[in-house]
C-alpha cells in the first residue's frame, strides 16, 4: 500500500493528533498514521498538501514544505519528548546529546538549521517549552513552586522564577494571582 507523508507544523500534544486525524478523515482522506509533526495517508484518496493545508491552517496547523522546515518541526516534536526525558530519567542527557542520538546529525547541524528557521535558538525554544508546561502546572495548583521546579530540572525555585519572569514578563506570583477567580463583591452582588 502506498502512502503520502505530510509533515504538520504546530502540533504538541495527544489532542492534536485526534484533531488533525478527524480533520483529515472530515475531508475525505484516510490517515493509516497520525503522529506529533506528521501525519501518513493511504494514497487511494491521492493528497495534494497544497489542498489540505488550507484545511489544517484553519484549526491552527499547516502543512511543511520545505526540508528545513520539516527539520525544525521534527526538532520541535522531539524537544516535547525531551521534556518527558527530563522528567522520568534518572540521569537525563543533555539537549545537545539527545538532539544528536535522535537526527544522528552534529548539534551545530540542527542549531544552525533551526536558528534559520525558527528565528530562535533551540536553547530559548526549549525555555518557552518549560515555561508552557510550568504554566500548566501552577493552573492545577496541586504544586508548589519549588515542587514543580524540582520536577522540570531546574535548580531552583528561584531559578525558575527568574526565568519565567524573562520569558512571560509576570512573576509566578501575579501568574498565581492572574488563574484565581474573582471574587465579586457584596456591592457587585446587589
Amino acid at each position: 500500500m502506498k502512502t503520502t507523508l505530510l509533515h504538520i507544523k504546530n502540533m504538541v500534544c495527544p489532542r492534536c493528533i485526534d484533531a488533525v486525524r478527524s480533520l483529515l478523515e472530515q475531508a475525505g482522506y484516510r490517515p493509516t498514521d497520525v503522529q506529533l509533526g506528521q501525519a501518513q495517508l493511504d494514497q487511494s484518496t491521492p493528497a495534494d498538501p497544497a489542498s489540505v493545508a488550507p484545511m489544517l491552517r484553519e484549526a491552527g496547523f499547516d502543512v511543511i514544505m520545505g526540508r528545513a522546515d520539516q527539520l525544525t518541526e521534527q526538532i520541535k516534536t522531539a524537544l516535547v519528548e525531551y521534556l518527558e526525558h527530563l522528567r522520568t530519567a534518572r540521569m537525563p542527557l543533555t539537549t545537545s546529546a539527545f538532539l544528536t542520538d535522535r537526527f544522528a546529525a552534529t548539534y551545530s547541524h540542527l542549531s544552525k538549521v533551526f536558528s534559520r528557521t525558527a528565528n530562535l535558538t533551540i536553547e530559548k525554544y526549549l525555555i518557552r517549552l518549560k515555561i508552557e508546561r510550568v504554566k500548566e502546572m501552577l493552573s492545577y495548583n496541586d504544586m508548589t513552586l519549588s515542587e514543580i521546579a524540582e520536577h522540570m530540572r531546574y535548580s531552583s525555585g528561584q531559578h525558575l522564577s527568574n526565568q519565567f519572569r524573562q520569558v512571560t514578563g509576570r512573576s509566578v506570583s501575579e501568574f498565581r494571582r492572574d488563574l484565581m477567580p474573582r471574587r465579586l463583591s457584596l456591592d457587585q452582588l446587589a
